[in-house]
């Protein structure tokens, strides 16, 4: 693979493919060591000054979806996770905006979101809305443990509406092409995301209806291994889990990219984050130029929506 702005990466439809079949993909040094190191650096400062207090946008323990307190707990050792990395007033912004609008992981969210069956929805910068850019860290001094989910899709549902929320028709195939990517990129080794391989594609099977939430197992179930520059793509409706072990390292952006007019339903999805409070705000000045034109379309594409969407409230599934 290679290391520069603009890496060699695996066909539209190979990648297509992959997501589609098994519900992730993943590819290997995405990033240079360049930027490597300075989103390492950035990430140090971003961890000390959530733990400390001075930024109050967390995801703390044990609450798994928003909305989160402000104040970390336990003396900031209870935080899993740093929001809103793009945000204007957090110190190394630049640096995580160099991250999100790479050309690489563009690239590849382009693909993903195009369609191999129509020509004419093929995906392109102009398509693109900036969404959601984070940072999942490790939870100080003990183990820490998401649930078994899917990230739009309820627990309570049963099978014909859970397949019907999936989106997919009788041979297990989605009905429409996705309306946004997900992706996580690593800093350091990385092994906290747990799948079920191809669980997109289909309501869960009784015996993971019946498992406990916090299972440590599931038939099929794989640890997803990053190394660092790594990235993995997979379909937030995948059946997965965090799993997050005490005295390992974690610094993994978590980020997400939506397409213009695919659905309303994401507007609810990343605005109830707190994004609309800060986005007409962004300054993108320091990218390069194509970098910095991309930013600031797909900036302005947010805001757009979130004009549109109105009062959109918090979706909270630990409720």
């Amino acid at each position: 693979m290679a290391t520069n702005d603009k890496p060699t990466l695996p066909s539209p439809s190979a990648l297509r493919a992959a997501l589609s079949t098994d519900g992730f993909v993943v590819i290997r040094s995405l990033l240079s060591p360049e930027k490597l190191a300075s989103l390492r650096a950035a990430t140090a400062s971003t961890i000390a000054l959530a733990r400390s207090g001075a930024w109050p946008h967390i995801r703390t323990v044990p609450k798994q979806f928003p909305p989160w307190p402000s104040t970390p707990p336990d003396d900031g050792a209870g935080i899993w996770g740093v929001q809103h990395l793009l945000h204007p007033d957090l110190p190394g912004h630049d640096a995580y905006a160099t991250a999100y609008f790479d050309a690489g992981v563009t690239a590849v969210a382009r693909a993903l979101l195009s369609s191999d069956d129509d020509e004419s929805n093929q995906i392109t910068d102009d398509d693109l809305v900036m969404e959601l850019w984070n940072l999942l860290v490790g939870v100080m001094g003990r183990d820490f443990e998401l649930r078994w989910h899917r990230d739009d899709v309820p627990a309570t549902l049963r099978a014909t509406d859970e397949a019907r929320a999936l989106g997919l028709d009788a041979h297990g195939n989605k009905r429409a092409t996705p309306a946004h990517a997900q992706w996580n990129l690593a800093l350091y080794d990385d092994e906290s995301l747990v799948v079920v391989p191809g669980s997109h594609r289909r309501p869960r099977t009784d015996e993971e209806r019946a498992a406990d939430p916090f299972a440590p197992e599931l038939p099929a179930m794989r640890h997803v291994r990053l190394g660092p520059g790594d990235v993995v793509f997979y379909d937030n409706n995948i059946l997965h889990r965090g799993v997050y072990r005490k005295g390992v390292e974690r610094a993994t952006l978590h980020g997400s990219v939506g397409v213009v007019g695919r659905t309303q339903q994401r507007a609810r999805n990343v605005l109830q984050h707190g994004v609309g409070a800060w986005v007409d705000r962004c300054d993108f000045g320091t990218l390069e130029p194509d970098v910095r034109a991309r930013a600031e379309g797909m900036r302005e594409r947010l805001v757009r929506m979130g004009t549109e969407a109105g009062d959109v409230g918090f979706y909270s599934k630990d409720e």
